[in-house]
């Protein structure tokens, strides 16, 4: 029996594209701060329906920046989601200000707008939404507690490209939002790379700056920054990939549709259910209270599945000096969680295997 791996990471239907930009990269011999990384902002901005986008090394990095050019930092308090990759906190810790958990809406899996609403204090001065497993947030709810009590938003957009919440783009309902092109991104590179949107041209001036170590101009620094740009070759492959990111997002869309219409009579699983419309499955998870059965009966039967996440990340030792709060939703939904194989590249007829795996445990 053929193996049905989580993820496929080498080039496909863009391979030849990808190439070329390669080949072009090494040809002109320019290999940061270059024409490649202009053209990459103009297009992924238009892409994101965003003024301005602002390519830097890492997701994290998007994070930590946009905080920083908000003037969030020592003494800040952000609140942000429990379950999500733990670089979304890690990065409000970079940025010098401190994480604040608010537990999850049962049903999205991300930050729950009154949760977050409770845990406003006086030295809070952004929301962190995480747009996790391509499911936005409830910006709306957000914004307006946002709105309430005065505070910056920062989108995580890390695992949600394209998507949108109730029509509109993520990403252009706060001050500032983050993506990651990390190879398992819905748009990936070749490497690590991220990048950062916003509306305000000084956000935008003052990201620019501190991605290249606070420069004003070549050896003047005027403020302390980072040594975190997106590079040449990256930016390249990135261009290269990115008009066939919106068919990607098509099919991510048709598989999960068939996940959902093969699983919904079964009992082993729960399928989260669809909040939005806008939602474009960088991960396709399903929960259930016998996880590690399922999991090793998936196993045997010759599919790969991953976890994420297993752990909330106000557990996580890292974290152990901010005393975070208890997150009792995310704390459950942590022991439940399973991610199913979901990529463009995955056959119609494996989802059919993984539901008959799921209707036979």
């Amino acid at each position: 029996m053929a193996l049905i791996p989580f993820l496929q990471l080498t080039p496909g239907e863009d391979s030849g594209t990808v190439r070329a930009a390669i080949d072009r990269v090494l040809a002109r011999g320019w290999f940061v701060l270059g024409p490649e990384l202009d053209a990459f902002e103009r297009e992924f901005a238009d892409t994101c329906q965003a003024p301005a986008a602002i390519g830097v090394g890492t997701g994290t990095d998007a994070l930590a920046i946009s905080l920083r050019a908000l003037g969030i930092g020592r003494g800040d308090e952000v609140i942000t989601s429990p379950l999500s990759a733990a670089y979304s906190a890690l990065a409000i810790m970079m940025a010098g200000a401190r994480p604040v958990f608010a537990d999850i809406d049962p049903q999205r899996l991300t930050l729950d707008p009154q949760a977050a609403a409770a845990a406003v204090t006086s030295r809070t001065a952004a929301i962190l939404p995480v747009h996790l497993y391509g499911q936005a947030a409830d910006m709306v709810a957000i914004a307006a507690v946002a709105s309430r009590h005065d505070l910056a938003i920062v989108e995580d957009c890390c695992q949600a490209h394209l998507a949108t919440c109730g029509g509109k783009p993520v990403g252009s309902f706060g001050n500032a939002a983050a993506y990651s092109f990390y190879p398992t991104k819905n748009l990936g590179a070749l490497g690590d790379g991220g990048a950062i949107t916003t509306a305000d041209p000084e956000i935008a001036a003052r990201a620019r700056r501190l991605r290249n170590g606070g420069q004003t101009d070549r050896y003047h620094h005027a403020e302390f920054g980072v040594n975190s740009r997106l590079d040449e070759m990256q930016a390249a492959i990135l261009r290269a990939r990115l008009p066939f990111l919106p068919a990607w997002t098509s099919r991510r869309r048709e598989l999960a549709s068939q996940y959902r219409s093969r699983l919904t009579s079964q009992r082993t699983v729960v399928v989260p259910p669809l909040a939005d419309g806008g939602h474009v499955y960088h991960l396709f998870p399903v929960r259930s209270i016998a996880r590690e059965i399922v999991q090793s009966s998936l196993r045997v039967a010759g599919i790969e599945t991953l976890i994420h996440y297993p752990v909330p990340i106000p557990q996580q030792p890292a974290l152990a000096s901010e005393h975070p709060a208890d997150c009792p939703v995310a704390n459950r939904v942590c022991n439940e969680i399973l991610s199913l194989p979901l990529y463009p590249s995955l056959p119609a007829d494996a989802i059919e295997r993984v539901a008959d795996a799921l209707a036979s445990v």
